[in-house]
């Protein structure tokens, strides 16, 4: 479950509309000890490998959100009027912390090496979560990577009162970034109480521009349906076989 949940914050956090197709590896700390993370976007359709057990695809066309339970060969999908209703359980509790000022992205001077890229530190302190960001300015490609980066959609950042950076606002590609939410968000993401809420530190370990499979994009075609937990508004039942779309 806690896989599940991880995933649905990514499906809010990283929704993308990138137009090129673009693969991402990052190393991630914070949720279950560490792991890598692999993601692929290709047009409006985003696929998160979180592990070998889950693989989380998201259509920013539809808005429908799908969980693949790989080594159990089942599907649970999240359709865009339930992940409407993440958005705005998230956005309610955001509201709370609404601060006049919109945050900004400021630099605090510090620059580190990291993986071989010299970068700098800069910090943004939003209502419901704190980033930093290590830039790197002379990263290969970084502008073109950036750009497509920058389709981020808007519309779900207004929708979770969240105020997240403009990445028009970057100098550079970051290349590592934590992020602390200022509440857990129970039911949404597994919690780090050691920091009072919920923190994720993603490295940057490779990017590239190579065109990718569409197949990497639909369900596979034996792969169960299962339903979703009452926790997400769904009904308990007996799987069922899912049609390939």
């Amino acid at each position: 479950m806690k896989q599940i949940g991880f995933s649905i914050f990514l499906g809010v956090f990283l929704i993308l509309s990138a137009r090129a197709d673009l693969t991402i590896v990052q190393k991630v700390e914070g949720v279950g000890g560490g792991s890598e993370m692999t993601m692929k976007v290709k047009g409006d359709k985003t696929r998160i490998e979180i592990s070998p057990q889950m693989t989380t695809i998201f259509d920013a066309k539809t808005g429908e959100l799908i969980n693949l339970i790989n080594d159990q060969k089942t599907v649970m999908r999240i359709p865009a009027d339930k992940m409407k209703d993440i958005v705005e359980m998230i956005g309610k509790q955001n509201k709370k912390n609404e601060t006049a000022q919109n945050p900004k992205l400021v630099a605090t001077g510090k620059r580190e090496t990291i993986n071989g890229y010299e970068t700098e530190q800069y910090l943004y302190d939003a209502p419901g979560f704190q980033a930093t960001y290590w830039i790197a300015p002379a990263y290969p490609n970084g502008a073109a990577i950036l750009k497509q980066l920058q389709s981020i959609k808007p519309e779900v950042w207004n929708a979770t009162n969240m105020k997240a950076p403009d990445y028009r606002d970057f100098p550079g590609l970051p290349i590592r970034t934590r992020i602390t939410m200022a509440k857990p968000h129970q039911g949404t993401a597994p919690q780090d109480t050691a920091a009072g809420g919920m923190a994720i530190t993603t490295t940057l370990i490779s990017v590239k521009q190579d065109p990718l499979d569409d197949a990497e994009f639909t369900v596979p075609p034996d792969f169960q349906e299962i339903s979703l937990p009452d926790i997400f508004g769904g009904k308990k039942g007996a799987p069922s076989v899912s049609p390939n779309p």
